[in-house]
């Protein structure tokens, strides 16, 4: 792929792992898949994955989904309808059934049930890339390093706290960035060479030279094990393969503030986590600023009206379109659209849902309240109120989650549930 001393512009095929039940995010995925868990106000984790993708001129992306998908597949069907159909596109990829295939077994099997996708389409390289991460990534630089190292593989690789790289697979890499080892979710990770405070991870976004990703797909598939990408691809190429790791805090992505966190990426998978993330979204000065318009995070329009304040103290906070609050008192809190607030309620470090209905004079401090409850008038749902205590899974992290309520009679649906 290279003429004339330049690289030629490869063509990249986009395979998106989008089937992850996102057990440690329950009772969020108790309705839906990690990737279609809303984040942010008005997107879904999806959207990030697919923006990166889109700002970085890739348009052709497979989505294989599994797991509760109807949510995440009406998602994408709103969101994301781009293109011709032919080289630009974003489709939905469910496991195949057939040909004696059943439910994907694990990441790579995902890929190996669907690789006449990959002869089809033709491409030079393959990225195949989780869809459940917050983060920004100009994806055409991973590409350049990619080539230029004249990689059979390349890995995305982030350093991250020793304390908390047991939910990661680790990398050793040599003094090239050549990956020399690769331990998936280590109990005692290794840490980096020069920095004892951190490991080397890799962000599970990887870039494979197509006819090779064929090759170790069909060779996965006639083994046993766990057909994952991480426990069973990537350390059996090691030895015979060019494999690269791509430190991801070399990515410069357009109009990134110099106030925002270098490098940030954020793996959403607990409830802590889901909460931290949006609280970095507010204020003056957010650690990921999401009014970045040279890289905007895509997602389904809303043709609601604007949100409409009424004698509000609001601080720090993302208000969706089409809410309403009265008299209310809101502070470090990311609301979703159609949010109607009630009189005098206080809302503070939270996140609330669309269509979600706040009584007045209720009191939420460090909530997550997911779509269509109502939460009744002067309830106290915070650190020191009576239903915080309440028995609950779920506030083991010091955030109370509401969960979506069953849809079986429109009296139920709108009902808080009980603890």
């Amino acid at each position: 792929m290279v003429k004339h001393g330049r690289i030629n512009q490869p063509r990249v095929l986009a395979m998106i792992l989008a089937g992850g039940k996102g057990t440690r995010l329950m009772p969020l995925t108790e309705s839906r898949s990690k990737p279609a868990v809303p984040f942010g106000g008005a997107y879904r984790i999806i959207d990030f994955v697919l923006s990166n993708f889109y700002n970085s001129g890739i348009l052709g992306m497979h989505v294989m989904v599994q797991y509760r998908s109807q949510s995440l597949i009406e998602h994408l069907r709103k969101a994301w309808r781009i293109g011709d159909g032919d080289r630009q596109f974003v489709t939905v990829v469910p496991p195949q059934m057939n040909s004696g295939a059943g439910w994907y077994e694990g990441t790579a099997d995902a890929v190996f049930q669907n690789i006449n996708l990959i002869r089809d389409f033709a491409p030079d390289i393959v990225a195949v890339f989780g869809a459940d991460h917050i983060y920004r990534m100009d994806i055409r630089q991973m590409i350049q390093f990619h080539l230029e190292r004249e990689a059979d593989v390349s890995v995305a690789t982030l350093p991250v706290p020793l304390s908390a790289a047991q939910g990661f697979g680790i990398v050793e890499i040599d003094r090239n960035s050549r990956v020399v080892g690769f331990d998936e979710k280590p109990p005692v990770p290794k840490a980096m060479p020069g920095d004892p405070a951190h490991a080397l991870s890799s962000m599970g976004n990887y870039l494979f030279n197509a006819d090779l990703l064929v090759q170790a797909l069909e060779e996965d598939a006639k083994n046993g094990g766990s057909h994952d990408f991480g426990r069973d691809i990537l350390p059996r190429r090691l030895k015979t393969d060019r494999v690269m790791a791509y430190n991801f805090l070399d990515n410069d992505v357009p109009g990134v503030a110099y106030y925002e966190e270098p490098g940030y990426w954020r793996d959403v998978g607990t409830i802590q986590a889901y909460w931290e993330a949006n609280m970095d979204l507010l204020g003056d000065t957010p650690s990921c600023d999401l009014r970045n318009q040279e890289w905007p995070i895509r997602t389904e329009p809303s043709y609601g009206p604007p949100a409409s304040l009424v004698n509000c103290y609001v601080d720090h906070a993302l208000i969706g379109e089409g809410s309403r609050a009265i008299e209310a008192d809101i502070r470090r809190s990311v609301i979703g659209r159609h949010v109607r607030i009630e009189t005098g309620a206080y809302i503070e470090d939270s996140i609330i849902f669309d269509h979600t209905h706040i009584g007045a004079g209720a009191k939420l401090q460090r909530v997550v309240v997911d779509r269509h409850n109502t939460i009744p008038a002067h309830v106290d749902l915070g650190p020191r109120g009576e239903e915080f205590n309440a028995p609950s899974d779920w506030a083991d992290s010091g955030v109370l989650v509401i969960p979506k309520p069953p849809a079986v009679k429109e009296e139920q649906k709108r009902r808080l549930p009980s603890y």
